[in-house]
C-alpha cells in the first residue's frame, strides 16, 4: 500500500507569503489548500470508495472556494494573480 507523498508546507509558503513572518495570510492559505487538494485527487483517483476522504477533499474545496471569494472582492487584481500563479480556473 502506497503512502501520500507529503507537501513541502514550506516552499509553498516561502512561494505565496506577503511578508517574511507570513504563515497565515489568505495566498498562504489558499496554496496549501490546492496542494492538498491535488494530492488528495490523486489518492482518491487509486481509492475510489475511500469515502471519508472525499468528505475531506470537499471541505478542503468548499473552504478554498470562499477563501478565493474572500480575495476577489478585496482586490481583484490579487485573485487574478494567485490564479494564475496556482494555475486555477475561475
Amino acid at each position: 500500500m502506497k503512502a501520500m507523498v507529503q507537501i513541502d508546507k514550506g516552499e509553498v509558503i516561502t512561494k505565496f507569503r506577503l511578508s517574511e513572518k507570513d504563515t497565515g495570510s489568505c495566498e498562504v492559505q489558499i496554496a496549501l489548500l490546492s496542494a492538498r487538494i491535488s494530492l488528495l485527487t490523486g489518492h482518491l483517483k487509486e481509492h475510489r470508495k475511500d469515502f471519508h476522504s472525499r468528505r475531506g477533499l470537499v471541505a478542503m474545496a468548499n473552504r478554498r472556494r470562499r477563501l478565493l471569494a474572500y480575495v476577489r472582492r478585496k482586490d481583484e487584481g490579487k485573485y487574478a494573480s494567485l490564479i494564475r500563479a496556482l494555475g486555477l480556473r475561475k
